[in-house]
């Protein structure tokens, strides 16, 4: 009774290392296939980008990382951590009275003092206005939102 237990898992699994191995050549051919397309499409790439260098240093379109200028006129304004930490600093300002004079919360001014996020658009226009102030100036405009 052994033998034909023996010879009946034998069988079994032999079937079923045939039928993984067909199911698994499939998958073997389809990778295959698709690495071969991505290679493909990593040269096609490269060649774009040569060409597209090429037209740029020919003159042609302008280099993505070049801003271009916006409506508002903000498109030279630059920002950093350290150096909104020295203009807060500079002015005398706490980081709630900074918040209310650009009108945001206090948590925004030490993120982005920290450089965990960076302000939007319409934030640094006004902290443009901010940089171009003086102290006694900005006195009053607090004075004003208080008032």
């Amino acid at each position: 009774m052994s033998n034909i237990v023996t010879a009946l898992k034998d069988e079994v699994s032999r079937i079923a290392r045939k039928e993984a191995r067909n199911e698994t050549a499939q998958l073997k051919k389809a990778v295959a296939r698709y690495r071969s397309d991505i290679a493909d499409l990593k040269r096609r790439l490269a060649a774009t980008e040569q060409s597209l260098t090429k037209i740029r240093k020919s003159g042609g379109a302008p280099h993505p990382s070049t801003p271009a200028s916006t409506p508002e006129g903000n498109a030279g304004i630059r920002f950093s951590a350290k150096g909104f930490r020295t203009l807060r600093e500079r002015l005398d300002l706490s980081g709630p009275e900074t918040a209310k004079l650009l009108r945001v919360s206090v948590q925004t001014i030490y993120n982005w003092e920290a450089g965990s996020s960076k302000p939007r658009e319409p934030q640094l226009s006004a902290i443009a206005v901010l940089r171009k102030a003086g102290k006694r100036e900005v006195a009053a405009r607090l004075a004003e939102l208080t008032a």
